[in-house]
């Protein structure tokens, strides 16, 4: 992995101040801002917010390179380390609240009306599709995120997974439109999944999702598949072990639809290392058959191994038409390739 130098634009309080020099970050990650506010911190003198990518140099996407950010400084930064810029455009077409001066701070006004903060907030995450703050408190962490108009209202749909497997799903201390509070969740993401997680989280999902099953309550999936006899229900959208916790809970349910449960099984298996395909195979179409037993799981999966590269595709080309430019080259190539990926499998 390729490492990540980055490079600030600065925004303070009586205006644009200027550039830094490159500095380098822990993080190769583009998104990962919390290793460039430290930096920017210790060398400004003043708490700092990334507000948006501006441009990058080398590296593979997402990581790596030169990466050139807008950053609002939270109080006046020493200027001895900046040197004379071109000021970044106020706004642009699909710039998002918090890619905006003063939108982190509002996100953070907002948070601290729902806890009481035991120190300064964290920004860990920001680029097209969320801004995440870590907010310390006398009990525990808490977990501020924001979501594009275009991604579904997370607060709501945890609680309606909630309502069946409170245990499923982080708790919500507060919830506004494309914005949600959550409690910590225990234990750490599964990136690399044992066995005993996917059968321990792989049949929860598959019970919330027989429990869930009827009228669409959210926005309908494009990608048609046959029912093999399962039934149209939430859909996760990137039921990826990324996004699990070895606790048992499953985070970011923004890229929710209402479409067919195989979508993200097939999501699953293409994700995970091979060796795991089976074992996923197995417990997927178990715990379907103890819900629907006339149902046909695994042929619903075959067909769904390709349906979630379309399904991949449209959703990372509704990205790319909803971003502001700059930001596009998180996404540019990635609706062709997950076609190219579906025409592999349908072969």
């Amino acid at each position: 992995m390729s490492e990540r130098s980055v490079i600030a634009l600065v925004s303070g309080p009586s205006g644009f101040a200027g550039r830094t020099d490159a500095l380098p970050v822990s993080s190769p990650w583009w998104p990962d801002v919390e290793p460039v506010n430290e930096v920017l911190e210790e060398l400004l003198g003043v708490r700092t917010s990334v507000l948006r990518l501006v441009s990058v140099q080398g590296g593979g996407r997402p990581a790596g390179g030169v990466v050139t950010y807008h950053v609002e400084a939270h109080g006046e930064p020493d200027r001895t380390h900046l040197h004379p810029a071109e000021e970044p455009a106020a706004d642009a077409p699909h710039r998002l609240p918090w890619a905006r001066l003063g939108g982190p701070s509002e996100l953070v006004a907002w948070a601290d009306e729902h806890v009481e903060r035991t120190g300064p907030p964290v920004q860990v995450k920001s680029w097209n599709l969320s801004s995440v703050h870590r907010l310390p408190t006398a009990n525990g962490d808490a977990w501020l995120k924001t979501v594009p108009p275009f991604f579904a209202d997370e607060g709501e749909v945890i609680r309606m997974v909630a309502a069946h497997d409170p245990g499923l799903v982080p708790e919500v201390i507060a919830s506004a439109p494309r914005r949600v509070l959550l409690a910590g969740a225990a234990g750490q993401a599964c990136w690399d999944p044992r066995p005993e997680h996917v059968e321990e989280v792989v049949p929860r999902w598959v019970a919330v999702q027989h429990a869930l099953a009827g009228e669409p309550r959210l926005k309908p999936c494009v990608v048609p598949m046959p029912d093999f006899g399962l039934p149209d229900t939430l859909v996760h959208g990137d039921f990826h072990p990324g996004n699990w916790f070895d606790s048992g809970v499953v985070i970011d349910w923004s890229d929710v639809v209402w479409g067919h449960p195989a979508l993200d099984a097939g999501r699953l298996i293409e994700f995970c290392r091979p060796e795991l395909g089976d074992l996923i195979r197995r417990v997927w179409s178990e715990a379907w058959l103890r819900h629907r037993p006339d149902s046909r799981p695994l042929e619903a999966l075959d067909t769904a191994r390709r349906a979630s590269h379309l399904l991949l595709a449209v959703q990372y080309q509704e990205f790319l038409d909803n971003i502001e430019d700059s930001e596009h080259v998180y996404h540019r190539d990635d609706p062709a390739r997950e076609l190219r990926a579906a025409r592999r499998r349908a072969r």
